[in-house]
């Protein structure tokens, strides 16, 4: 895909609405991760210093196109004043006489925050009387929100009908990230599947096939594929009903000559709370009553001969229950073998999803991978091999 970076962006005294994504977790009135208001701060920071007038667009939360003043961006603004440090300017709406007339009164260099756009339901229905109003008092609009890329809406596709269209500095790294990992990779490329459920990655799982070198399964999806190959898997999560899907996926692996990796051994304990007793079992030996919450060091063992031999290594999903202690030990020590083999730059390393940033958080290792997305449902959806709405909005040849 080809798009346009801000590299080829005429911006100074220019209004450049910029889409960002500060749908930021908060309690009590408080930002309780920044992350996200963190990767888009170079986009901002870079237009400022170009002398642009920074309009920013968001949504937060899902008011349903209703004005709902617990998800208003207006403290988000005071937060991201004292992330940039200078003043911020909001406005209580992102369309209408108020916008136009704090836009109309901005100088270049300053930066205006905008209301929630899905207050308007014309966000997520992408109406384009909403999207053309809203680039009427701009210039040219740039894409910094991978994570709402997954959404044909009026702010991530609409825009880009009514503006020249730029990509922003956070997309632009995560595109290029992504494209490193699946795209134009170097192989051979080991993917680590994990997560609660089969019926949630088999898109992603028939996606990965054909672009991988082998797949590494873990979490309570392993288990469904260990029941599939007729072990007893006790009293775990497991979707029995999917055992005929999971010998699919192997059968479809082997013709495509891609392993599948699946743990050789296992921890168990009768119940699923921290500082249960456990102990570590071959998989054929679970008993009727165990649950399988991580893996046992032989598959830790296993797992890390797999990425010793990668170049590239994709991750989604925990390979145990990392949320709670002992249990998170398969988890961590994944993870710190793919940060020792990228720090010593034996591997390219990509991973993406919820759990997963907060597993990697969990082991300390987050800031060791070579990219780590925020971007949740758009990254699974790419893992998926889907093409993202608000991506193709900014193809140059669409």
């Amino acid at each position: 895909m080809s798009y346009k970076t801000l590299d080829k962006a005429h911006v100074t005294d220019k209004r450049v609405l910029v889409r960002v994504d500060l749908n930021l977790p908060m309690a009590d009135g408080k930002v309780t991760d920044a992350t996200r208001l963190e990767r888009v701060l170079p986009t901002i920071t870079e237009l400022k210093k170009k002398n642009a007038k920074v309009i920013l667009l968001s949504h937060f939360g899902r008011p349903k196109g209703e004005v709902v003043p617990e998800m208003s961006l207006g403290p988000v603004a005071d937060f991201m004043a004292e992330a940039l440090g200078e003043h911020v300017f909001f406005v209580d709406n992102c369309v209408g006489p108020k916008a136009r007339g704090a836009i109309k009164a901005m100088k270049p260099g300053q930066i205006l925050l905008l209301e929630n756009t899905r207050f308007h339901g014309g966000e997520e229905a992408n109406d384009d009387a909403f999207a053309k109003e809203m680039a009427e008092e701009a210039d040219l609009f740039v894409n910094d929100a991978f994570s709402a890329a997954h959404r044909a809406h009026a702010t991530t596709v609409g825009l880009a009908k009514h503006l020249p269209a730029y990509v922003g500095r956070a997309m632009q790294a995560e595109l290029e990230a992504l494209a490193r990992a699946l795209e134009k990779p170097r192989k051979p490329v080991v993917a680590v599947v994990g997560g609660a459920k089969v019926s949630t990655k088999l898109e992603l799982l028939d996606n990965l096939l054909e672009k991988v070198d082998a797949v590494v399964i873990g979490g309570g999806m392993a288990n469904t594929f260990l029941a599939a190959l007729g072990f007893n898997v006790g009293r775990s999560l497991c979707e029995h009903d999917l055992t005929g899907t999971a010998n699919d996926i192997m059968a479809k692996a082997r013709d495509l000559d891609c392993e599948i990796v699946l743990p050789t051994d296992v921890v168990v304990a009768s119940e699923f709370k921290a500082g249960a007793a456990a102990r570590t079992v071959a998989v054929r030996n679970v008993g009727l009553d165990d649950m399988i919450l991580d893996v046992g060091p032989d598959t830790i063992d296993d797992v890390a001969g797999h990425f010793e031999s990668a170049k590239t290594i994709v991750w989604n999903g925990p390979m145990g229950a990392f949320e709670i202690e002992p249990f998170d030990k398969g988890t961590v020590a994944a993870a710190q073998k793919v940060a020792e083999l990228t720090r010593a730059h034996k591997v390219i390393s990509v991973a993406g999803g919820g759990d997963t940033v907060a597993a990697l958080n969990a082991a300390g290792v987050a800031d060791d991978f070579t990219y780590v997305s925020t971007a949740g449902g758009a990254f699974l959806e790419w893992l998926e091999g889907k093409t993202l709405p608000g991506v193709a909005a900014l193809n140059q040849k669409k």
